[in-house]
């Protein structure tokens, strides 16, 4: 049974929010270790930017833009929330932060292939 809060548009909204940083927090202790092979291993740096170049890992950064930006706007749309006058258009801000966060990372996703 789906509890009526759960059902509204601003909890995905939040839920959004909460994955998307949970989807980076998970992500940049691997983006550091990459980082850490410039100075201690370039060659397996070198090995891993090359995997970087197929389609299967560009789609991966497609998705990890889009998290960033969906976290990005969304936390955007938060601080909108907390500092500026309550607004009946929260359901609005919340669509344009998805839509501003699929607009980013599709942008992205077309220059890098």
């Amino acid at each position: 049974m789906i509890r009526p809060h759960r059902a509204h548009p601003l909890w995905f909204a939040f839920l959004l929010h909460r994955l998307s940083g949970l989807g980076l927090a998970l992500f940049l202790p691997l983006h550091f270790y990459m980082l850490s092979l410039a100075i201690s291993a370039p060659a397996r740096l070198d090995g891993f930017l090359r995997f970087t170049d197929l389609t299967i890992v560009k789609l991966a950064e497609y998705g990890l833009v889009f998290l960033l930006a969906a976290h990005l706007f969304g936390g955007l749309r938060l601080m909108a929330l907390e500092f500026l006058p309550w607004s009946p258009h929260q359901k609005t801000m919340a669509a344009l932060a998805v839509a501003f966060a699929f607009l980013v990372s599709t942008l992205f996703f077309l220059k890098a292939i």
